[in-house]
């Protein structure tokens, strides 16, 4: 009584299939399966270094923070 046989498992799957339908849960399938690879995606962009600074050296960091605000960006020409 403990453990499922496969006849079980059987009619639950049908009573699903017959629920919710086989183009519902085939949707709910692609869904699920992109989801779960633009989270992988996400992770393994996340973990990776940018290659086009992979030999260059790390810029120097001052230290110095310069804060301004821009009123508006007009030309004068005369």
């Amino acid at each position: 009584m403990g453990s499922l046989s496969i006849w079980h498992w059987l009619i639950v799957l049908v009573i699903v299939m017959l629920i919710f339908g086989t183009k519902k849960l085939r949707n709910m399938g692609a869904d699920l399966g992109g989801a779960v690879r633009g989270f992988k995606d996400g992770m393994r962009e996340g973990g990776e270094k940018p290659s086009d600074t992979a030999g260059a050296p790390a810029p120097q960091v001052t230290g110095k923070t310069v804060e301004g605000e821009v009123k508006s960006k007009t030309e004068h020409k005369a």
